[in-house]
């Protein structure tokens, strides 16, 4: 399916998607909260702009008052352009400000309890670094699992990134693997299309970890059509344009 690149809202959800993402959401950003150019609020705005579907806040560095304070400003960006928005890890700080997403590793709360904190009406998501995690994944999906289940996973690092240091790169052998494995999953239901279908084992999923213009189209040649960036987006001078192009070389890699 070919997306179109333009900054649109993503559409309502369908009788089939009351809870997961919308299948229009290719883009997420994970994004800190930008203390050293104090530019937080204008930066997720031209982001959201750009064409970015999700932005999490990701910031070990700060307290859960200023978390919570840039949660706001977070929110309503994300109103304002009809994207979603998302915390990491700290489950307690998703309910208190009521984030329509909520990511956690490997490591850290199990999703059966994250339901519980959260209720069934969240989008949870989970981070996999290898096949074996890719197929748990796919098994605590919604689509298999229930109400309790997983919403998406992402798979990574790809490539090694700053943002996760120590954390080796799975290379694009586990994007290949993870496209033939959501792939494989969604037929054994008879879900049709593997990205998108509604059957068992069709979770999206997103390619995660350093990439970015010069290897984007690679990703996608490998199987994702679903992308999360962070210094792409960040360290660009104009993050909405660079939002443009990333979704472009996503439209180009799947035309």
């Amino acid at each position: 399916m070919n997306v179109s690149s333009s900054p649109s809202a993503l559409p309502s959800p369908t009788a089939q998607e009351s809870r997961g993402l919308p299948r229009g959401a290719r883009l997420y950003l994970c994004t800190d909260a930008r203390r050293d150019r104090g530019d937080f609020a204008d930066f997720v705005d031209a982001a959201f702009a750009g064409g970015v579907d999700i932005i999490q806040l990701r910031d070990k560095d700060i307290e859960a008052a200023e978390e919570l304070d840039l949660l706001a400003v977070l929110q309503a960006a994300a109103a304002r352009h009809g994207r979603l928005w998302a915390v990491n890890d700290r489950a307690d700080i998703a309910m208190l400000s009521g984030a329509p997403v909520f990511h956690i590793g490997q490591q850290d709360l199990p999703v059966a309890s994250a339901r519980t904190l959260l209720g069934p009406g969240a989008v949870v998501g989970l981070s996999t670094h290898t096949t074996e995690q890719v197929e748990g994944a796919i098994r605590l999906s919604s689509s298999v699992a229930g109400d309790d289940g997983l919403d998406y996973f992402c798979v990574g690092p790809v490539w090694a990134t700053p943002t996760k240091p120590g954390r080796a790169a799975v290379g694009l052998d586990l994007v290949r693997y993870a496209a033939d494995a959501v792939k494989a999953a969604a037929h054994a239901g008879d879900a049709g299309d593997a990205g998108d279908a509604a059957g068992p084992g069709a979770v999206p999923w997103f390619a995660i970890g350093g990439i970015d213009l010069t290897n984007v189209e690679q990703v996608v040649a490998a199987g994702a059509s679903r992308i999360v960036v962070v210094r792409a987006i960040t360290e660009a001078a104009d993050p909405a344009a660079a939002a443009r192009a990333l979704l472009a070389a996503l439209d180009a890699g799947t035309a």
